[in-house]
């Protein structure tokens, strides 16, 4: 369905400390270095390749419009967790790279008897969970 997400970020240096042990606890690595180009600041988590385009990945730029980045209320990436130590070391991840907790690791009955996730905002505010769907 998606070919890539993209997030603001007002310093991707500070996005990529955030995020390269948050994306790591999730089993993904950077895709992309990062940096400036003739158009904007990035750096990029995933799967993305060059030759013949393979994307999947999520992006982190400095916007384009020259404004400041800011979160959205109500919108939010949940990233598929294969264990719910994955979900746990996630949560964990975040708070000790500058995030915070928007929701402690556990199951959310409400979605289900094995939704067990975790909630966290990074350090621009854009809100992010982790969920594994696994019974134990």
């Amino acid at each position: 369905m998606f070919t890539y997400v993209t997030l603001g970020s007002n310093d991707i240096e500070r996005s990529i400390r955030f995020y390269d042990p948050v994306m790591a606890s999730l089993g993904h690595r950077r895709c992309h270095e990062g940096g400036v180009t003739d158009l904007f600041e990035w750096a990029g988590w995933g799967t993305f390749e060059d030759g013949q385009v393979i994307e999947l990945a999520l992006w982190l730029v400095k916007p384009f419009d020259g404004g400041a980045a800011t979160a959205g209320n109500g919108a939010m990436i949940a990233f598929d967790a294969r264990t719910r130590a994955d979900v746990d070391a996630f949560h964990r991840a975040a708070l000790e790279s500058g995030g915070v907790s928007e929701g402690e690791p556990g199951v959310r009955p409400h979605y289900g008897p094995t939704f067990y996730a975790a909630y966290v905002r990074d350090p621009d505010g854009n809100k992010l969970a982790a969920v594994c769907r696994t019974a134990v």
